[in-house]
């Protein structure tokens, strides 16, 4: 079930536009969210449909008249949350540029040593750097 579920809210993710920062949800929690809301409706009505092509989602949307309010409401919430992390993750590194050059002289980049640098560094690092690594789902 998780898999269909991952499957499906990674479709409606793509099919989303992005909107303003607010709040982030991870895929884990995504999938909690949407299990909980929308797991009975993929069984009545999906329960033939492919993980491949987001085709739950597809059948989702195909049966949007039978399928809860709940879980029609949920998959548009979680899909934007999704969405605002991965733009979140795609930000983070510019906008705490500044404090990675003032904090993290040395470190060298990759494998994540400026993140935890910036991470050990937290009470010092700017407020819009702490928010961006927050909303990113770094700590």
């Amino acid at each position: 079930m998780r898999r269909l579920i991952f499957a499906f809210t990674t479709g409606v993710l793509l099919a989303t536009a992005p909107a303003a920062f607010a709040q982030t949800v991870g895929f884990a929690e995504a999938i909690k969210i949407l299990s909980a809301s929308c797991g009975k409706d993929i069984n009545a009505y999906c329960k033939t449909a492919t993980l491949a092509n987001n085709g739950i989602g597809k059948c989702l949307d195909q049966n949007q008249a039978k399928v809860s309010q709940k879980c029609n409401a949920d998959r548009a919430v979680v899909a934007t949350l999704i969405q605002e992390r991965l733009a979140a993750q795609a930000a983070a590194p510019k906008i705490c540029q500044r404090d990675a050059a003032q904090y993290c002289k040395g470190v060298k980049p990759g494998a994540g040593h400026v993140l935890r640098c910036l991470l050990k560094a937290q009470p010092s690092v700017g407020k819009k750097c702490n928010t961006a690594i927050d909303l990113a789902g770094y700590r």
